[in-house]
C-alpha cells in the first residue's frame, strides 16, 4: 500500500515578536530582539500538536521534511518515518529557507504540504507552489489573515487525517494575505492579496480570510463603549487588540494601539503596547477581580485568544481569570460568523477547554447575548 506523502515545514521564528510587542518576526533583527526581550519560539510546539493527531497513523504516513528546527526534530520526536529532502546551513532561518525547502519538496511528488507560520511564510510557499499545490497552514504566526491557514494546530492535523483515511474533502483556493510588519508596528494596517492556493476545504477546520475595514455601525459602538466605562472603577483594566477595542479607547480619548494591549486604571492610560511580561508584573500580585480584560473577537473568523493578541499568554489568562473577560462585539460582527462559534486558541489545551462554553459577549449598552466558544480540534 502506498504511503500518504507528507510535506512538512516550519518556520521556526514564526510569531516570536507576538508575546513582547513585536507584531510579528518578519525584517531584519527581529527575531534577535524579540529573545532578548524574553520571546520564546512556539511554532515546533505548536507543529507538533498538529503532527500528535496523526500519530494512529504513522504507518501509513512517509514524511518529507527540512533539518533541524524547520521539521526534522519535531517529526522525528513523534516517531514518523522521515526523509530530509531540503538541509539548511545555518540556525537562523530565513525566507530563502523556506523557498528553497518547498521547492525541494515539490520534486518528491507530495501529497500535501502541512506548514507552521504566519502570513509571511505562507507569502513565500505561494511565491513557488502556485495554484495546483496542495497546502494547509498551521497557524503559529502573529498575524494569520490568510484563508489557507487551518484555525488551530489540532485542527490542521484533523484535515490531514481525513486525507489518510481517504475521506472526501474539497480542494480549494483560498487568498494569501500578508501585512507592512513596519506599518503593522506602527499601528497601520495595510494589507494585501499577494495570490491563491489549493487547499483542502472543510469548514469546520479551516478559517476564513479575514474580514478587514473599521466597524460600520458607529452608533452600536458608542453604545458598547458608554456601557463598558461606566463599569470602570479601580480596577486595572486590560484592553486587547482590535478596532472594536480601539473604539473603545478613543471614547476615552486615551492614546491607543490598534494592534497591541493597553493598560488603563481610573480612565487613565498606564502603559501603551504591553510586552507579556511587563503585563506579568503589573498583575501577578493582584488578586482576581482586580484586573478586567476587555477584548473582542478577529472578525470573520470568530478567533478571542491566539491571533494578534499573544501578549495574553496563558499565565495572563489564569491571573485575570475567565470570569474577569469582556468580550466585546456588534451583533453583525458575530452574525458574520455564520453561527460558527468563538476560537481560543491560547498554546495550551487545558486552558482552551477551560474557556469552553457560553461566554457572555456585550452588544450595546447594557445588551448582552450569550455566545459558544468551542473546544479546538
Amino acid at each position: 500500500m502506498n504511503k500518504f506523502k507528507l510535506g512538512f515545514l516550519i518556520n521556526p521564528i514564526a510569531g516570536i515578536g507576538g508575546s513582547v510587542a513585536l507584531k510579528g518576526s518578519d525584517g531584519e533583527g527581529i527575531a534577535e530582539k524579540a529573545l532578548e526581550l524574553g520571546a520564546t519560539a512556539k511554532a515546533n510546539d505548536r507543529a507538533k500538536t498538529a503532527l500528535e493527531i496523526l500519530l494512529p497513523y504513522k504507518d501509513k504516513i512517509e514524511v518529507f521534511t527540512a533539518n533541524h528546527l524547520m521539521g526534522e526534530r519535531c517529526a522525528d520526536s513523534l516517531g514518523f518515518s522521515t526523509n530530509v529532502v531540503y538541509t539548511s546551513n545555518t540556525n537562523e532561518t530565513s525566507e530563502t529557507d523556506t523557498i528553497d525547502c518547498v521547492k525541494a519538496l515539490k520534486q518528491q511528488g507530495i501529497d500535501l504540504l502541512l506548514f507552521a507560520g504566519g502570513d509571511g511564510t505562507a507569502r513565500n510557499i505561494c511565491s513557488i507552489a502556485g495554484d495546483n499545490f496542495p497546502v494547509l497552514g498551521i497557524p503559529a504566526g502573529c498575524k494569520i489573515h490568510s484563508g489557507v491557514y487551518a484555525v488551530t494546530p489540532k485542527a490542521a492535523g484533523r484535515v490531514v487525517e481525513m486525507m489518510v483515511t481517504h475521506e472526501l474533502v474539497t480542494l480549494s483556493e483560498a487568498d494569501v494575505m500578508d501585512i507592512d510588519e513596519s506599518l503593522f508596528r506602527e499601528g497601520v494596517v495595510k494589507a494585501r492579496r499577494y495570490g491563491e492556493m489549493q487547499i483542502p476545504l472543510e469548514h469546520r477546520y479551516v478559517q476564513a480570510t479575514k474580514s478587514g475595514g473599521k466597524e460600520s455601525d458607529e452608533l452600536v459602538l458608542h453604545d458598547i463603549a458608554e456601557g463598558i466605562i461606566e463599569q470602570m472603577g479601580d480596577e486595572l483594566f486590560v484592553i486587547g487588540s482590535g478596532s472594536t477595542t480601539a473604539f473603545l479607547m478613543e471614547e476615552m480619548s486615551l492614546e491607543h494601539t490598534l494592534l497591541g494591549v493597553d493598560l488603563i486604571r481610573d480612565q487613565e492610560l498606564l502603559v501603551k503596547d504591553v510586552t507579556e511580561p511587563e503585563l506579568w508584573e503589573q498583575i501577578k500580585s493582584l488578586d482576581k477581580g482586580d484586573v478586567k480584560l476587555v477584548i473582542t473577537l478577529i472578525g470573520g473568523q470568530g478567533h478571542i485568544f491566539g491571533r494578534g493578541n499573544q501578549q495574553l499568554s496563558p499565565r495572563i489568562i489564569r491571573a485575570i481569570g475567565k470570569e474577569n473577560v469582556i468580550i466585546i462585539a456588534t451583533k453583525s460582527k458575530l452574525t458574520a460568523l455564520e453561527n460558527r462559534p468563538l476560537i481560543a486558541d491560547t498554546g495550551d489545551s487545558d486552558l482552551d477547554k477551560e474557556l469552553t462554553g457560553h461566554i457572555s459577549i456585550t452588544t450595546g449598552y447594557k445588551d448582552q447575548v450569550l455566545y459558544p466558544v468551542a473546544s479546538p480540534q
